[in-house]
């Protein structure tokens, strides 16, 4: 039972280290895309070519796998929803709406994970899980639309939504179909392979961007905040998440994405465009308790080689 608890404690902090570097990640992809020398396209090409490499350069300090082909198609494909759609579409999604139309979206990704989880892996849905959810997305909602009024519309903020929707869809899909699969290997050789994929397929499409962008022009803290999204919101980041889906139900991954909305919100405070009201406090309380509802609600049944793991045990 101790290790059971330890690997879900191991699970909790990964997944709100992942979100809180997702969190910080969008005041900083402003400031970066204030000047509009960097198009968010090529933010795009920096996270996955940026993260494949570093991923390719840790390999060479851990253990060799063998992947055989058959897994380097399934990985393939896990690259394509799980890195390329997912971060594709939100960049470009956000690009089209407004940030606070985007937020607003982002909320309904626990509800497909929710949805998903039980179609694919005959996870119930509880009154305790579909509780958590509501919870945590009337907590995201009143920090979302508290300070939607300082945010201006994209120019279409329709086609925006959808893709940013589609972004949501993909990393839930992503999250509920590669669950099982995932545990076959270690962290870096998973995240090299799935990386390595979504830049051989992503970047020749934006060759375009990168030959008409003015690389000397681009400033110092604008290469800073690059430097953060690839290292902290694009490597660490999902070195947490593939710790957190290791360990943790998808309805649980899915639920720490309301953890993002109270990291913007706490940097708005910190940097005085914001201050602290009683619906701000409201809302990390729902948020959390709906995390704990879910969190402690009935899992999945177990597969044959968690029954056999069991009964070693």
């Amino acid at each position: 039972m101790k290790n059971i608890g330890d690997l879900n404690l191991k699970g909790h902090m990964a997944m709100l280290g992942a979100n809180v570097c997702w969190g910080l990640m969008s005041p900083i992809a402003k400031l970066v895309f204030a000047s509009g020398m960097i198009a968010p396209i090529i933010i795009v090409d920096f996270r996955i070519a940026g993260a494949a490499i570093l991923f390719w350069l840790t390999s060479l300090f851990t253990p060799d796998e063998h992947v055989p082909i058959i897994d380097k198609l399934r990985l393939f494909g896990a690259g394509m929803i799980g890195i390329l759609l997912n971060q594709g579409c939100f960049i470009i999604g956000v690009s089209y709406t407004s940030p606070g139309e985007a937020s607003l979206v982002t909320t309904t990704m626990p509800m497909w994970v929710m949805l998903l989880a039980w179609m694919f892996l005959k996870e119930p849905i509880t009154l305790k899980k579909a509780g958590g959810i509501l919870f945590g997305a009337a907590g995201a909602l009143i920090l979302v639309l508290g300070g939607s009024g300082n945010i201006s519309g994209g120019d279409n903020p329709a086609l925006g939504d959808f893709i940013v929707l589609m972004a949501q869809l993909s990393y839930a899909l992503y999250l509920t179909i590669y669950r099982n699969f995932i545990r076959k290997y270690s962290l870096v050789t998973l995240m090299k392979w799935m990386f390595l994929s979504a830049t051989i397929v992503g970047l020749p499409s934006t060759i375009g961007f990168l030959k008409t962008t003015d690389w000397g022009a681009i400033s110092l803290s604008e290469w800073m905040g690059v430097a953060y999204i690839v290292f902290f919101a694009t490597y660490i980041a999902y070195i947490c998440i593939m710790i957190g889906q290791k360990n943790l139900r998808p309805t649980i991954v899915g639920m720490y994405n309301y953890v993002q909305p109270i990291v913007a919100t706490i940097v708005g405070i910190s940097l005085g465009m914001d201050h602290f009201t009683f619906p701000k406090v409201l809302a990390v309380v729902l948020i959390f308790s709906g995390v704990y509802l879910v969190t402690i609600s009935k899992a999945a049944p177990c597969d044959d080689s968690d029954k056999r793991k069991k009964h070693k045990v």
